[in-house]
């Protein structure tokens, strides 16, 4: 298969695979209520991360460099991660941590290019200057010096329905929380 159609798969799955990863997150997961205290202390700045960076967004108009995106080119994945080594601390199961595993490392690596591409085309001029002054993922030591601050916005939070990320994850902890009360 080549390359392109395979990105092209990968990438129009990335959603169902994740569904179906967390569906494998219920059922593997054996938490007891210490792991889902510090899994959920480890969680919190996850959402904390991606509200912030929705509240930033502003999706195909404008490049978003401001607020975490000063730091990182890409803090919703990065927040995503953190969110995701608190399920796996939460979960007490090398099952799960597989999983997250391979999945980050299957498809986020290809989300991001994918994204970087998209940026380029859209922002060619304003893209290339924040690559080079941007980390990938993990948080740069000095902050993007972007010429024009945006502050964060709550209408473009709502507008990026960020709130289902959250949504989702509540009703995740309230299921792993759910397996200690009846199992």
């Amino acid at each position: 298969m080549p390359e392109v159609g395979l990105k092209k798969i990968l990438y129009r799955w990335r959603v169902r695979a994740g569904l179906i990863g967390a569906v494998l997150v219920i059922i593997l997961a054996k938490p007891d209520l210490s792991s889902l205290i510090i899994g959920l202390a480890v969680t919190l700045p996850g959402l904390l991360l991606r509200t912030w960076a929705s509240g930033h967004l502003k999706k195909d108009k404008e490049l978003s460099v401001s607020g975490p995106y000063m730091y990182s080119r890409n803090p919703l994945y990065l927040g995503n991660l953190i969110i995701g080594l608190g399920i796996i601390i939460a979960s007490l199961s090398l099952w799960v941590l597989g999983i997250f595993v391979v999945y980050f490392l299957l498809f986020y690596p290809l989300i991001i290019q994918v994204e970087a591409e998209k940026m380029n085309r859209l922002f060619p001029r304003e893209y290339e200057g924040y690559a080079n002054q941007t980390s990938v993922l993990l948080p740069a030591r000095k902050p993007f010096s972007a010429p024009k601050k945006n502050r964060f916005s709550w209408m473009l939070y709502r507008k990026n329905k960020e709130w289902r990320a959250i949504i989702g994850t509540i009703l995740l902890w309230l299921i792993l929380s759910g397996k200690i009360i009846l199992f």
